[in-house]
């Protein structure tokens, strides 16, 4: 029997996905569940419309993204912190202080998307990647600089 997938299932395929397997599990497992739908013509011009939608939305995520990550790569934050005589930090500055640097700046990022190996401990200049979208990633530079003894 040919059922459509509404739920991601190990081994058998991801939501939309058009398979076929033994009517018995598809009668008796699946369609009770709601993890798939028999896979009538009705339900296969469905699934042909929802992909095309999705396809849309995601093309136009892609575009704002591409937008954004323009914007982004101009930027850059600096970051004011203690340091040590040789320029080593007292700390380390981490995804989360450029977030909050950035958004001062008026650029809302998710401290999730900055691409940090490891946390920044010492000044200087660094280029460090954002991810905006899957596989978008704009570079920003952050300034690391030394604050001001009173």
């Amino acid at each position: 029997m040919e059922v459509i997938l509404k739920a991601n299932i190990e081994k058998l395929g991801v939501v939309g996905d058009l398979i076929n397997v033994a009517d018995g599990y598809a009668r008796n497992y699946l369609i009770p569940r709601k993890l798939a739908i028999e896979a009538t013509d009705k339900n296969r011009r469905f699934l042909e419309h929802e992909k095309k939608i999705e396809i849309d939305r995601a093309t136009k995520h892609a575009k704002d993204a591409e937008k954004i990550a323009e914007q982004l790569s101009g930027v850059s934050c600096t970051i004011t912190v203690q340091a040590g005589e040789n320029d080593r930090l007292f700390g380390s500055v981490t995804n989360i202080d450029i977030a909050n640097a950035l958004a001062e700046q008026g650029f809302s990022v998710d401290r999730k998307n900055i691409i940090l190996e490891e946390p920044i401990k010492e000044l200087g200049i660094f280029t460090v990647p954002v991810r905006v979208y899957h596989e978008i990633i704009a570079n920003i530079k952050v300034w690391i600089v030394k604050a001001q003894d009173n």
